[in-house]
């Protein structure tokens, strides 16, 4: 292992606040962070050129010899508003779905919705994600993250994976959870993570501004998505959805068997 922890932090702005203090530069004698997609994430702990990363909740069930950092992740109580089916036809008539390449959370939970809530098993196409043309020549498309936010919705049927989610199961959903190899030791980590958190929400009026910029979408709007529709805590509904989602998704044969989420000590968070 290099001598900083090496650390993926997702692409999307939706990481900003749990993130903020690493974006800052701050920590940088301990950590070497990378920005990335929500795979490569995955990917690059996988095979081990990553020591900590803000992880897809369904990599936890495919990547062995992780621990979670307690009491943090990115999750939606409700509407999340950047994981979205959207289709050309209602959600039971679709027969084809091209999902995000950049996905491995959202493309677990589709699969579950479209099963479980409208009994169809479409073909699938994995693909990059497009703004112009979602759907391409599918009857509908799974879009995540900032370019779910700025796609045209106009004359398609839009459905809120998060929200379907709680409407199936009472529960919020995890999209994403900080994740650390076991081999990494450093038992301050969670302070570490907590206080980037702590320090994005006392800075959220710039994380707001530099988004909003950055997305193309006025600040109101931002700022609704960071504190309206996401959710940047780890409680017991959210370790129980996680339990649900892979008791869901590996009766469906859509992630393997495997232990629980293991988390790491709190003890240094202070």
């Amino acid at each position: 292992m290099s001598d900083r922890i090496r650390l993926g932090i997702v692409e999307y702005v939706n990481s900003r606040p749990l993130a903020w203090a690493f974006l800052q530069g701050q920590h940088a004698q301990l950590f070497q962070t990378e920005y990335l997609a929500p795979a490569k994430v995955a990917d690059e702990m996988a095979a081990g050129r990553l020591d900590a990363g803000l992880l897809p909740t369904a990599e936890l069930a495919r990547i062995p010899n992780l621990r979670v950092v307690p009491g943090l992740c990115i999750a939606a109580e409700h509407e999340v508003n950047s994981v979205l089916l959207l289709s050309r036809v209602p959600p039971e008539e679709i027969r084809s779905l091209a999902l995000d390449a950049k996905s491995r959370t959202s493309a677990v939970l589709v699969r579950i919705l479209l099963s479980e809530r409208w009994r169809v098993e479409p073909a699938l196409t994995t693909a990059p994600a497009s703004v112009d043309d979602p759907l391409g020549d599918h009857d509908a498309a799974l879009v995540i993250g900032d370019a779910a936010l700025k796609v045209d919705r106009t004359g398609l049927h839009v459905v809120d994976l998060a929200a379907e989610w709680r409407r199936l199961t009472g529960l919020p959903f995890v999209f994403a959870v900080w994740a650390v190899r076991d081999d990494v030791e450093n038992p301050a980590l969670p302070f570490y993570f907590h206080q980037s958190l702590r320090y994005g929400l006392a800075s959220l009026p710039l994380v707001v501004r530099q988004s909003s910029r950055d997305l193309g979408l006025s600040e109101a709007a931002t700022h609704a998505y960071f504190t309206g529709n996401l959710k940047y805590t780890l409680g017991e509904p959210e370790e129980r959805s996680m339990e649900e989602f892979f008791r869901r998704a590996r009766r469906l044969g859509l992630l393997p068997e495997g232990k629980g989420v293991e988390f790491l000590d709190l003890e240094m968070v202070g």
